[in-house]
């Protein structure tokens, strides 16, 4: 959830883009290693980068992380940052990193008018009928603008996402105010916010928001608790998790990202572990 640019917030660390990746490849079948793709979303060719882990040839299902970016930003600049692709290379599933059109989506506050749903459902069954990926356990996750996008992700592209995990984003906005407007299908949440985040008082307020109307109870906080961490756990009426991590002294970042607009990587967790963790834990309820 972000009304100002990530460069606004810290200049100093959009002043130039990271070292350029190399080049990914066209390849429009199964194969290990870098692609960039595109899907056809109403006339509209809508591009994403696809990391396929060593060893994977499309011959078994396979999890799929769909990772949505920051504004203004772009698939390869998160791609960067949250190096989710070397926990894909090690658990063995697939990285899609979409492009939001000027460097945004079409989320719960802002970022522009594209239909974002309409990409990431096109984008999710391409890779589901071409590239193997099992429909059971298809995630999402992002940050501020990105992470505002997953919840509305969550919510309108019903039965695609199993899970979702918000770092740094939340559910707020107009269209939060619809007591309806909730997942017609369980999916769980995993939350990561800031406690010195300028919008922590939205997430906080979409997040109860969110427990109340699915009448999620209470769950016991397994220890160990991590000094400067807050944590909560919540099951339900419909089955779904939802699992909160407030880092008390963060603001608006990525916590444990080493390098990148919204990196924090002295903080006491390291979003990337916590969120493939809780994926891995939440295939689509039946």
């Amino acid at each position: 959830m972000i009304l100002v640019s990530v460069c606004g917030l810290m200049l100093a660390a959009c002043t130039s883009e990271p070292p350029a990746a190399p080049a990914p490849s066209a390849a429009q079948r199964p194969a290990a290693g870098d692609h960039r793709l595109t899907v056809d979303v109403g006339g509209k060719q809508r591009a994403f980068l696809l990391h396929a882990p060593p060893g994977y040839t499309g011959d078994r299902p396979v999890p799929l992380v769909v990772a949505l970016h920051f504004y203004p930003g772009s698939g390869e600049r998160l791609r960067a940052m949250i190096e989710m692709d070397a926990k894909a290379d090690e658990h063995g599933f697939l990285v899609a990193y979409p492009d939001g059109i000027a460097g945004g989506f079409n989320a719960l506050i802002c970022c522009g008018a594209e239909d974002d749903v309409a990409f990431l459902k096109a984008l999710t069954g391409r890779l589901i009928a071409g590239w193997r990926v099992d429909a059971d356990r298809v995630y999402a996750t992002g940050i501020s603008n990105g992470g505002d996008m997953s919840f509305r992700a969550a919510i309108e592209a019903t039965g695609v996402f199993a899970a979702v995990g918000v770092v740094s984003g939340g559910y707020g906005g107009p269209k939060t105010e619809a007591a309806g407007f909730v997942p017609a299908k369980p999916v769980s949440v995993l939350s990561i916010v800031g406690g010195a985040d300028k919008y922590y008082d939205i997430f906080d307020a979409g997040l109860k928001k969110w427990r109340e109307r699915l009448r999620c109870r209470p769950l016991p906080v397994p220890p160990p608790v991590t000094d400067g961490v807050e944590r909560s756990r919540t099951r339900c009426a419909d089955g779904s998790d939802v699992e909160v991590y407030v880092v008390t002294g963060m603001g608006h970042a990525w916590p444990g990202a080493k390098s990148g607009e919204l990196a924090l990587p002295d903080a006491p967790i390291v979003a990337t572990d916590l969120l493939w963790d809780f994926f891995a834990a939440h295939p689509r309820l039946r």
